[in-house]
């Protein structure tokens, strides 16, 4: 179960995650990206913790944000020793990476058009 800290019910944040997916998103994408939309900034364990994915499912989904440039990365400094806690924040406008999904799935089809389009002109 995917907890937003109060700013959408879990069955919406269900929904958008559900949606995403359909889109051709990854759960662990879709998951994470649900989350990070609705809070300024979170660790790896916050996401963890608040979307019940594991760290590397966790560490998946950012690996691809990143590729996309989708997502910022600070160090925090713990106390006492040890690494710093990776920061995470979502950079891209919610509605940008639909968009990006919109455009991919526009070109998808029209690929295949193209494909069904020659079929017919070879089949007469």
């Amino acid at each position: 179960m995917i907890s937003f800290g109060g700013k959408q019910s879990d069955e919406s944040s269900e929904e958008i995650v559900e949606s995403l997916k359909s889109l051709g998103m990854t759960r662990n994408l879709a998951t994470t990206i649900a989350y990070l939309s609705n809070v300024k900034e979170a660790s790896s364990q916050e996401i963890e913790m608040n979307t019940g994915l594991r760290q590397p499912e966790v560490s998946v989904a950012m690996r691809a944000m990143r590729e996309h440039s989708w997502i910022s990365v600070h160090n925090k400094k713990v106390t006492g020793k040890g690494r710093p806690t990776k920061i995470y924040s979502l950079t891209t406008p919610f509605e940008k990476i639909i968009k990006h999904y919109e455009q991919k799935i526009r070109e998808e089809n029209e690929a295949r058009m193209r494909i069904i389009n020659k079929l017919k002109s070879l089949s007469t």
